[in-house]
């Protein structure tokens, strides 16, 4: 499995160094360069992170680094992207595609967001099983569709796999470095 290494003239991110998790970007307006910005607002009904209220280019001039969720799954660990998804902003220099290593063994119509687009991507069944190839195979093909080919990927929530050789398949069958990880909170 591959590892997360700070580059020569970068900084690697640290759990502690997030310096305002959930909170509306005015918590980070005292904050100088050395920091990291969560922009837009979480709202707790929803669940859903609205638009920064600072444009993102002026955001990018104050903070090493700014994190800005593109798109949501409604809560399922993996998803399908529907043609005009996800959203980049312009300007934005990194992508990083998460992919929730729960909905992994379990069956497509339980664990991703568009099902039948996923479906209709691998050519399987919404009952069949979202298989590590299978979740590669779609993130490929839509990777590919949005020319994304320096796009970083990180497969999350490592530790509820229940079979760690998992991660190993699907790094394998994507072809590509895969951070592994188990974010919290």
């Amino acid at each position: 499995m591959g590892r997360v290494e700070s580059s020569p003239g970068r900084r690697a991110l640290e759990a502690g160094r997030l310096a305002c998790p959930r909170l509306h970007l005015r918590a980070c307006a005292g904050l100088t360069r050395g920091s990291i910005c969560q922009a837009g607002v979480l709202d707790p009904e929803t669940g859903k992170l609205s638009s920064p209220a600072e444009p993102l280019d002026q955001l990018a001039q104050r903070f090493d680094y700014v994190l800005a969720e593109a798109d949501g799954s409604k809560r399922l660990p993996l998803k399908a992207h529907a043609a005009w998804e996800p959203v980049i902003p312009s300007g934005t220099a990194n992508v990083i595609w998460l992919v929730g290593a729960s909905g992994l063994s379990k069956p497509i119509n339980e664990a991703v967001h568009r099902p039948e687009l996923f479906c209709e991507r691998c050519g399987c069944e919404l009952t069949d099983i979202a298989t590590p190839e299978r979740v590669a195979q779609v993130l490929n093909a839509e990777m590919q569709a949005l020319k994304l080919s320096t796009a970083r990927v990180m497969l999350n929530q490592v530790d509820t796999l229940s079979d760690p050789t998992m991660a190993d398949r699907f790094e394998a069958a994507l072809g590509r470095p895969v951070a592994a990880s188990s974010l919290q909170g």
